[in-house]
This record gives structure tokens, C-alpha cells and sequence, in this order.
């Protein structure tokens, strides 16, 4: 004979007097709250770090004008 299962609104059976969903549901199912935080924060500090990268790729980082090697001369030129 199987055990009731337990609602999420039933009083927990570890005697705490919470409702499951507030007590053990997490540990039920093999996942605390405080897992489910961690991973959506590492999840939110790789996409965040894959943005970074992708702006650094496509921004414009020159700061004035352009230089050019001149074989004619031996020299950088400035170009606008």
C-alpha cells in the first residue's frame, strides 16, 4: 500500500505546523529555495558576462583619428 501523497496546502508531516509548500516541498523535490536563488544569480553573472563581451566587440573605441603606415615616408599619418 502507497503512502497519501501530500498537497502543497496540506499541513506538512514533519510537524511543523507550516503548510508543505512553505516547509518540505523543496526538499521533496530535490531543490531548496536557496539552490533555485544561486543558479538564476550564476545564470544572470554569464549572460551579463556574455553582453559585456559583445558590446566590447562592437563599440567604438577610437578616441581621435586614425593612423596609417606610410611605406613612402616611414611613418605614421593621422587620417580623420
Amino acid at each position: 500500500m502507497r503512502p497519501a501523497r501530500v498537497g502543497r496546502n496540506d499541513p506538512c508531516p514533519c510537524g511543523s505546523g507550516k503548510k508543505f509548500k512553505r516547509c518540505c516541498e523543496g526538499k521533496v523535490k530535490g531543490q531548496s529555495r536557496t539552490q533555485r536563488a544561486m543558479l538564476i544569480a550564476v545564470a544572470g553573472a554569464v549572460l551579463g558576462a556574455i553582453l559585456v563581451g559583445i558590446a566590447s566587440f562592437t563599440a567604438d573605441t577610437s578616441n581621435g583619428p586614425r593612423q596609417v603606415w606610410s611605406t613612402e615616408h616611414g611613418h605614421y599619418h593621422e587620417v580623420p
